[in-house]
């Protein structure tokens, strides 16, 4: 003969058990007579520059976790990919650098006062305070591959003779 016991929960739910009342037998079987919603969990996570939310109900946050971070796993080596792309076109960071590339481009072909370097420079993305690219110009005169003219406050850079690559 089986005899059913029910054990009140919050606002009418019941667990059932069947198996004569004896709930430590391993054969029970336990029941819920309304379905048991799982309440709802917020994750914050912030990898990087990434801050995201997540809701979930409580047996699925894991799941939910994973698959945020496996879709920014992708588009962070995307990212990367980019980052690599851009340092290789700016190899030349120093002020030095990039004039001498300009040097090797020949824009020194023709004579340069130190405002147009300096704004051919800025027009390049490289910002320098015009002290570093007059002493930059002044070392490059002295190794002998840029010629200076003029007098003081007024000079002109031209190139000695063309780069040969």
């Amino acid at each position: 003969m089986e005899q059913v016991i029910q054990v009140p929960m919050e606002e009418g739910a019941a667990i059932t058990s069947s198996n004569n009342g004896n709930l430590s037998n391993r054969r029970n079987k336990i029941q819920l007579s309304e379905p048991e919603r799982l309440p709802n969990v917020t994750v914050k996570l912030k990898r990087g520059s990434w801050e995201i939310e997540i809701t979930a109900q409580e047996d699925r946050v894991q799941q939910a976790v994973e698959s945020v971070l496996a879709g920014m796993a992708s588009k962070e080596q995307a990212l990367v990919q980019s980052q690599e792309t851009d340092s290789d076109e700016r190899r030349f960071e120093t002020c030095r650098g990039v004039i001498v590339t300009m040097w090797k481009e020949g824009w020194f072909a023709s004579s340069r006062a130190l405002s147009e370097v300096h704004e051919e420079m800025s027009r390049r993305g490289y910002h320098y305070d015009r002290t570093a690219v007059s002493h930059t110009l002044v070392d490059l005169v002295r190794e002998g591959s840029l010629f200076r003219d003029g007098t003081m406050r007024n000079y002109r850079y031209v190139q000695k003779y063309p780069f040969k690559g």
